[in-house]
């Protein structure tokens, strides 16, 4: 395992436990609304650094963690350590889905930008400037999401599957999508899969 990555786990460890308990800072929001597992939630202006890549799923999250790692690890004009937050998003970078694209495009993938949320003690003007150009600083106004909790694997095919119902239960309650789906990821790897806090996220009017 390469040290950005060792580096990042070694810091969620120590945040996070097999049992699913967690410690680390998460985005700031405000729940309008909720029906079962879904929330429409209000999020707070946040700041995010993000990197796209081109890979299929699973080494598309290597190379993502390893390179939004080596940022927060000191791999900035700074050269200052940036502290680990909650989620962790991945999004295919494409059109908005309808539902049955959701479906078709399980598989076959190999566009993604994966992106972690900045502490919000940071604004635009203190946070640290990336040394790698791939990773890029974007400033995310307040926003409405809608968003679908599960547990177990994180995968893709899960994350088509939830990001499907997400997407039906918007349509039936006529509710204006603006972003297509991303998944939103709360634990490590070694948490216990029914422990696991995994989210769709879809921005809302």
């Amino acid at each position: 395992m390469n040290k950005p990555i060792s580096r990042l786990f070694g810091l969620l460890r120590a945040g996070f436990s097999v049992m699913g308990i967690r410690s680390s800072e998460e985005a700031n929001y405000l729940v309008l609304a909720e029906d079962g597992a879904i929330q429409i939630r209000l999020y707070q202006p946040m700041l995010i650094a993000k990197t796209e890549i081109e890979a299929d799923y699973s080494q598309a999250g290597n190379i993502g963690f390893n390179r939004l790692a080596a940022y927060i690890f000191g791999g900035n004009v700074q050269k200052q350590e940036i502290a680990m937050t909650t989620p962790v998003f991945r999004e295919s970078n494409g059109h908005i889905e309808t539902v049955d694209e959701a479906s078709e495009n399980a598989q076959g993938v190999n566009n993604w930008i994966m992106s972690f949320v900045m502490p919000p003690s940071f604004d635009s003007t203190t946070l640290p400037q990336p040394s790698d150009p791939l990773v890029i600083i974007q400033s995310i106004p307040a926003k409405k999401v809608a968003t679908l909790r599960y547990a177990g694997s994180l995968n893709q095919q899960r994350i088509s599957e939830y990001s499907q119902i997400l997407l039906a239960w918007l349509d039936e309650q006529h509710i204006k999508r603006l972003s297509k789906p991303r998944s939103a990821a709360y634990d490590p790897p070694w948490t216990i899969p029914s422990l696991r806090r995994n989210e769709i996220h879809i921005d809302i009017e």
